[in-house]
């Protein structure tokens, strides 16, 4: 995690710098079950998934790929921002064996009193480029010269 970006310093446009994740395998499901306390099979047996349900193998959990989002951005956003919405879809599947991509572009910035907003669309692709997870993101970020926003974060006023 970097230490500090500021708001001047994101252009619309610019990437983030995406996190890799993967290969996933079925240890890495079935802890993120046991911590999530999620025993549907789907996540971690096989025969289950495939024969019964149908599936083309062990299913990645959603709560997982979101988590992945979550933390692409608030590395980005460092220990002076603020990671304030996310919003995502889950379209696709992703399963045990992919390598997952997860990415962010700046659409757009605002200025608030204390801090600015910064606009991301945010996403998931395996590594066939299929994308699973497309969304939005807003980072709330310091002014250059500015106190980190503010702990507990206090949205804008509308």
């Amino acid at each position: 995690m970097r230490e500090r970006i500021d708001f001047e310093d994101v252009a619309i446009g610019d990437q983030v710098a995406p996190l890799a994740k993967g290969p996933l395998t079925t240890p890495h499901l079935m802890r993120w079950s046991a911590a999530m306390e999620n025993w549907h099979k789907i996540h971690y047996d096989k025969p289950f998934a495939m024969e019964h349900d149908k599936l083309p193998g062990l299913l990645i959990n959603g709560s997982l790929k979101q988590q992945f989002i979550a933390q692409l951005l608030k590395d980005w956003a460092g220990r002076a921002g603020w990671v304030w919405q996310i919003k995502f879809q889950f379209r696709a599947m992703n399963i045990v064996g992919e390598t997952l991509s997860i990415w962010a572009i700046v659409k757009g910035k605002r200025e608030a009193a204390d801090y600015g907003l910064i606009d991301l669309d945010v996403g998931i692709r395996n590594e066939k480029g299929v994308e699973s997870t497309p969304g939005s993101a807003v980072v709330a970020l310091p002014y250059r010269g500015r106190a980190s926003v503010p702990y507990p974060f206090v949205p804008p006023a509308a």
